[in-house]
């Protein structure tokens, strides 16, 4: 049973991997317009069947897979990098700086996330390079908190104080002694923070704030589907749950990774 809990989201997610990465290499038409099959439903040659302008299904489906992904990827990247860095500053320095930083992170956890995101996409304009640079804003403080939680708590450990001892120099020490055993939670973080941002992504692109015509994204091809729910249901569940599955094979996944590397627990 165990083997399966992992096989099936792992295969799920190299799937998503695969189609992002190598998705342009594939003999897809995501935005061929077909007039005479428009809303056509799913059949044996068209395994999705067709949207309100006539495109193939399957083809923005697996485009859209390339949006989130990369979404996925330039969010976690810059949030992972931005809060490790403020988060380590915070804990080692302590002081005024620590007690300036967590005011900073107080006022942005006084907003809920999503609401703040769309707030900087409405101002900055729709974009692929707007959506990652919003969520950014949004999602380092996470990992900020988790970084500086730790680095409390390391930086009283017996081999960072010998290392300053030495004579060590502090970036020397968050390099080697401080950062290394941060990478644990901060993985974990990592893969839940994979899953909330695959539905932001898609909730921006709903309400029009995230990847443009005629990009593909899986949060749009709802929102255009959604006016044909009882005509042509295939147009909202084909992107519906290929969200659910993706996420839920992060979550998944994330929850095994937190069982294997919590000691605690083991």
């Amino acid at each position: 049973m165990f083997k399966y809990q992992i096989l099936i989201p792992s295969s799920i997610l190299i799937l998503w991997l695969i189609l992002a990465i190598l998705g342009p290499w594939f003999p897809l038409e995501p935005n061929h317009i077909i007039l005479p099959n428009i809303l056509q439903p799913p059949s044996l040659s068209e395994w999705l069947g067709y949207d309100d302008l006539g495109r193939p299904v399957l083809d923005r489906l697996m485009m859209g897979a390339r949006t989130s992904f990369f979404v996925a990827f330039g969010v976690i990247t810059v949030s992972l990098t931005v809060g490790t860095l403020i988060g380590t500053i915070s804990g080692w320095f302590g002081g005024y700086i620590d007690l300036i930083i967590v005011r900073i992170m107080d006022v942005f956890l006084a907003f809920p996330g999503i609401l703040l995101a769309i707030a900087l996409s409405g101002i900055l304009g729709p974009g692929i390079e707007n959506v990652v640079f919003a969520l950014s804003v949004v999602g380092w403080v996470g990992f900020a908190r988790i970084t500086r939680a730790q680095t409390l708590s390391l930086k009283h450990r017996e081999h960072v104080l010998a290392a300053r001892a030495l004579g060590a120099s502090i970036p020397r020490i968050l390099r080697y002694h401080i950062i290394p055993l941060l990478m644990a939670p901060l993985l974990i973080e990592a893969t839940f923070g994979i899953a909330g941002i695959v539905i932001a992504e898609a909730g921006l692109s709903f309400l029009g704030l995230g990847v443009q015509p005629p990009a593909a994204s899986w949060g749009s091809m709802i929102r255009d589907g959604t006016g044909y729910m009882l005509v042509a249901p295939h147009i909202v569940l084909a992107p519906g749950l290929t969200l659910l599955l993706v996420v839920l094979s992060v979550n998944m996944l994330g929850d095994k990774l937190r069982d294997k590397l919590d000691v605690k627990s083991q």
